[in-house]
Parts: structure tokens; sequence; C-alpha cells
């Protein structure tokens, strides 16, 4: 049997949601052959605690959740330039602009060609 991957998708209800900062809560889907085999739901609280703390806080929110599950493939509607740099570093495939159905996006993210960061944060320049 094929090893799961694991799929974090920002919810709107059973929907995809928007902005990936600003998810009050995630999925997390264990994806094998295209079939979402685990799901459990995850309040994150990211919309109210998106602009608290010092610098950072908020990556760093988001970066060990997922190191913690294992994070594999991030899905949602929209990410940021910083944070999608930032989940390419961790070796995060980043499916954006997804729509509609959750788990159908988490089951779809495994074949999904990953979105590319843009150009100005591909690499740190200093």
């Amino acid at each position: 049997m094929d090893s799961p991957v694991v799929v974090a998708v920002n919810l709107a209800g059973t929907d995809v949601g928007a902005g990936l900062g600003r998810a009050h809560t995630l999925a997390v889907a264990h994806v094998v052959g295209g079939q979402v085999t685990r799901w459990s739901e995850h309040e994150v609280g990211w919309d109210v605690l998106h602009d608290q703390g010092p610098p950072g806080t908020h990556h760093a929110r988001i970066v060990r959740f997922v190191r913690d599950h294992e994070v594999a493939v991030v899905v949602t509607g929209h990410i940021g330039p910083p944070m999608h740099h930032t989940l390419d570093k961790l070796g995060c495939a980043v499916v954006v602009g997804a729509t509609g159905d959750a788990r159908a996006a988490a089951a779809a993210a495994t074949d999904a060609p990953p979105s590319t960061p843009p150009a100005a944060h591909r690499s740190c320049t200093g």
C-alpha cells in the first residue's frame, strides 16, 4: 500500500477557504491513490492571531502546524508571497487558487502541479 500524502486544506465550512494566513480552521487529510483516507479538522484561529505578536510570530505558528502534522501539500485559495516562500523552503508543495469542496481539493492536490513562488521570493538575496 502507498504511503499517505498529508495535505493541509484551508477551510471555509466544507469548501476551500480564501487566505491561508487568516484561516480559522484547517483540515489535515491523508490521501492515498487520490482518495482521502483520514480527515481531521483543527481550529487554528489564524484569523484572530494574524496581527498579534512581534514580527515573524504568525509565520512561526504556521510553520509549527505544518511540521507538527508532517504536511507535504498545502491547499488554499490564496497565499502571500512571503508565506509561499516559507512553505517552499520547508519542502511543501503549495496549491493556490483552489475552490469548491475541500475534500475533493485535498484528494486532487497530490496530482496538481504545485504553484511556483513569485520570482522575487524564490531565494533570499539579502
